[in-house]
């Protein structure tokens, strides 16, 4: 072979190959993670193509991404077949599955994972939830779908008539950190954190960032097989690197804060009224965040998972008292005027 073949070859092989479809590009996750996989040059380089599958086409974090260099692939909920071709047509070897936050995220969620079955995409990559396995189908509907989803996904592994699926990889994600956000105007206004969590057990919230940097990693790992060997297969846990009840919670809170916040222990039903006034989020979101703190009451919660957080992206996950100052601005208890 003439040196100017080899370079070429050498070139070729190279370059990136990688053509991903990330779901639900309007919501949170979805957004930062194909935010991530555009602007860090150690993910894009790694991408032939991004493309984006949304319901909302007009949501200002689909324009921003499209902005970004994202193709943006419009799909219509419960047209599988549509979805269908949409997928087909990317002509992508890798999906990143987010279910939506909807009311009937189990039957989208299900939707997007046949339409991706049918349209024979080998590496498939699911965002689920840490807890899921712990919840009560009747207690906890909301968590236990997860299970349901993640059954879907699996299922297609030992289908011997369609290539998808055959490479997985499902991420389970713990309580987001972001979560917290939804009481920041009790913390400016009161410098209290108000949460149905129960005195004594614990749980370990993550950073979504943490979320997002997992799930680059691991959608533009690359092997023999599909997705990387690390990777490839494996069922990821991962929640923040603290465990911590209520008042560690607001330890946390005011070490980051360089102020007092305290932590307030309310009802169910307060929480509920709670999310009601001020959250603009579904209500589906909100029963899931409610059937959550349910499992922490429980003292199903009570660990942390980080060691593969660890191992495919060689740094620590976000300390809570790192994630307070970061959001500094949105808990920081507002100063009070004395009278003089």
């Amino acid at each position: 072979m003439s040196d100017e073949k080899k370079q070429k070859s050498a070139s070729s092989s190279s370059a990136p190959s990688r053509n991903l479809i990330v779901t639900t590009g309007e919501g949170q996750t979805g957004h930062l993670i194909a935010e991530l996989l555009l602007t860090d040059d150690q993910f894009s380089s790694k991408l032939a193509k991004l493309q984006v599958a949304t319901c909302n086409p007009e949501h200002q974090h689909i324009k921003d991404l499209e902005e970004k260099g994202a193709t943006i692939i419009p799909c219509t909920p419960g047209d599988l077949e549509g979805t269908t071709e949409a997928f087909e047509g990317a002509g992508a070897d890798t999906i990143l599955v987010i279910p939506p936050s909807v009311d009937n995220k189990l039957e989208a969620s299900k939707e997007m994972l046949q339409a991706t079955k049918d349209a024979g995409i080998p590496n498939v990559v699911l965002i689920s939830s840490a807890g899921c396995d712990m919840a009560e189908r009747d207690a906890q509907p909301r968590l236990r779908e997860f299970i349901d989803i993640e059954t879907e996904l699996m299922a297609a592994k030992g289908d011997t008539s369609t290539e998808a699926g055959h490479s997985p990889c499902i991420i389970r994600a713990g309580f987001y950190a972001e979560n917290l956000l939804l009481y920041n105007k009790q913390a400016k206004d009161k410098g209290k954190l108000p949460l149905p969590i129960g005195p004594t057990h614990k749980f370990a919230p993550v950073s979504l960032g943490d979320i997002a940097l997992l799930a680059a990693h691991v959608v533009t790992e690359s092997g023999p097989h599909g997705l990387g060997d690390k990777v490839r297969g494996q069922l990821i846990t991962i929640t923040g690197p603290m465990m911590v009840a209520g008042k560690e919670l607001a330890e946390a809170a005011s070490q980051g804060l360089g102020a007092k916040m305290e932590f307030e222990e309310i009802s169910e039903e307060d929480a509920q009224s709670l999310l009601d006034d001020q959250a603009e989020i579904s209500d589906a979101e909100k029963e899931y965040l409610l059937e959550y703190y349910a499992l922490v009451r429980a003292g199903k919660t009570n660990y942390i998972s980080t060691h593969a957080f660890h191992d495919i992206t060689g740094t620590h996950p976000t300390e809570m008292t790192d994630f307070f100052k970061t959001y500094s601005d949105e808990f920081k208890p507002k100063k009070r005027k004395t009278k003089k």
